[in-house]
């Protein structure tokens, strides 16, 4: 395996390892649906903590996302790789989080604003197109929820962040899940253009099961009485198939593509914590 491979998957296990560690008062703290809403930051911080490796060891061929008209694109590729593992420390060490969730989303924001958006007129009738953008959308959704959640109690500012947020991040799952429906062969839980591999079991049950938990959910986030059980019950599926699904995946592409399995993980665990941060509310620790 490349240094790339091993960089990504113990910057990710790593992370994982620590967070859980350092969530447990937390944990312990909490009941019902926060046990897993308040494990959020943790599933968070790990893929963030795969993607900053990715950018460290793959920095050349990375900066060519980097939009043409910025100088410097190798300094940009590090500098989002720091930033991506900024967020993931703060995160599991549970520090600056107000500020590191806020600068999170303001990065996923610029994402969507300079790499997406100029590609509107030729991605427009392009399924992969939509799903990638309002990925990122919902990535930065999911953090000004975190940021929302850990402001000051009964600011008007936490509040906005913390609906706009849900909502955008409710919208993208309906979207998501509509999707299954239409492309059940393809992987699931973001719907991208990979095939599911035909030695998976059940594939179109699996991306219909994921489907209507996502519309359900979704639909569950609009309102404040479900919102919150929602994000756990759909957040738990969704890592249900991170491990089994992509972690089997993965296993299957260690020797060949490996860097596109991890991603997949990396990527799906990113959602699933995104849709976990959208239930997310105030720790009973001060944060």
């Amino acid at each position: 395996m490349t240094v790339e491979v091993w960089g990504m998957m113990c910057a990710g296990a790593a992370t994982l390892v620590a967070g859980l560690v350092l969530v447990r008062p937390r944990f312990r703290a909490a009941t019902g649906a926060d046990k897993i809403l308040v494990l959020a930051p943790v599933f968070e911080a790990a893929p963030l903590a795969i993607f900053a490796a990715e950018h460290f060891t793959d920095a050349r061929d990375l900066m060519q996302i980097v939009p043409k008209w910025l100088p410097g694109p190798l300094f940009w590729t590090y500098l989002v790789g720091v930033a991506l593992a900024a967020a993931a420390l703060s995160f599991i060490a549970w520090r600056c989080v107000r500020w590191a969730a806020s600068l999170l989303a303001l990065l996923f924001l610029i994402i969507v604003a300079t790499v997406d958006l100029p590609n509107l007129s030729q991605g427009l009738h392009d399924r992969i197109f939509w799903t990638l953008t309002v990925r990122e959308l919902s990535f930065a959704s999911g953090a000004m929820v975190l940021a929302g959640s850990v402001g000051a109690l009964g600011n008007m500012g936490s509040k906005a962040l913390i609906a706009i947020g849900r909502r955008i991040v409710g919208m993208v799952m309906v979207f998501y899940g509509i999707e299954h429906f239409f492309f059940s062969h393809n992987v699931v839980g973001v719907p991208l253009e990979k095939m599911t591999p035909a030695w998976m079991p059940a594939p179109v049950f699996i991306a219909y099961f994921v489907g209507t938990t996502l519309v359900i959910a979704g639909i569950g986030l609009f309102f404040e009485r479900t919102a919150r059980m929602a994000a756990a019950g759909c957040g738990a599926v969704l890592l249900v198939i991170t491990v089994f699904f992509y972690g089997a995946i993965l296993i299957a592409q260690i020797h060949g593509d490996a860097v596109e399995g991890i991603n997949y993980v990396g990527d799906t665990m990113l959602f699933a914590a995104t849709v976990l941060l959208a239930g997310f509310q105030r720790p009973m620790e001060k944060s």
